[in-house]
Order: structure tokens, then sequence, then C-alpha cells
């Protein structure tokens, strides 16, 4: 499993880059092999509220559909419109081209709640016990 360090990471598995007020978010790793092969995204609309812990998005895969959590919350303010044709990307680079949505973030501290990589990581070990 891969975890950069320079992300920010959700117990729900989403992930965040932080650009000043701006927070691109993705699912991670886990997330996507846990899923399987991913065959739809529900993208969320652009100028849409968000609040953290909810779900802002769905994710269809060949085994389930999941929903998307939002680790913060904001406005929506791009989407990635590539997921619509290719929602495998995800699987291919989950940290990379497969980011979902960039949320302009209204409370920037939220970030405080979220793990780093090495956390993240624990985390997981820990559910998967």
């Amino acid at each position: 499993m891969n975890f950069p360090e320079d992300l920010k990471y959700h117990k729900e598995h989403t992930w965040v880059r932080i650009s000043g007020k701006n927070a691109t978010v993705g699912i991670t790793d886990y997330a996507q092999d846990a899923l399987g092969d991913i065959v739809y995204v529900d993208l969320p609309e652009v100028d849409t509220e968000i609040e953290k812990d909810t779900e802002f998005s769905e994710i269809e895969s060949t085994k389930a559909t999941s929903s998307v959590i939002a680790p913060v919350s904001g406005t929506i303010i791009e989407v990635n419109e590539e997921l619509d044709e290719a929602p495998e990307i995800i699987n291919e680079d989950p940290y990379g081209k497969g980011w979902i949505a960039v949320v302009e973030m209204s409370d920037i501290s939220e970030l405080d709640d979220l793990l780093d990589a090495s956390d993240y990581e624990r985390y997981i070990e820990e559910e998967a016990k």
C-alpha cells in the first residue's frame, strides 16, 4: 500500500492535498484496492456545500457501491470530469489523476482532525485485526 507523506487522511479512507484554502480530495490506495475495479463515480456538483464526515460522492465498483466521505467542510470548486469517461483512473492513480474534487475549505482547523501517513497506516492495520 502507498500512503504519500504530503497528504492528510480521514478514517473513512479519503485523502486531502492542501494548497492554501483549497483541498484536493480523493480515495486512498487502500480504499480503491478494497473496492476492486471501479466502474462509475457519482461526481458532486460544482458550488455544492459539503460538510466534513458526510457523504459527498459515491463510487461504484464491480463489488459494491460505496459512499465517499468528506474529510473537510467547504464548497466544491472543481470536479475531475475525466472520471465520467474513465473511472478506472482511481484504481490506476488514486493520489494523482484519480482525484475526485477540489474543495475550498470553510474551516482550515478541521485539518487538525485528520491523520498523517504513518497514523493512517497504523489505523488500517488496527482495523484489519
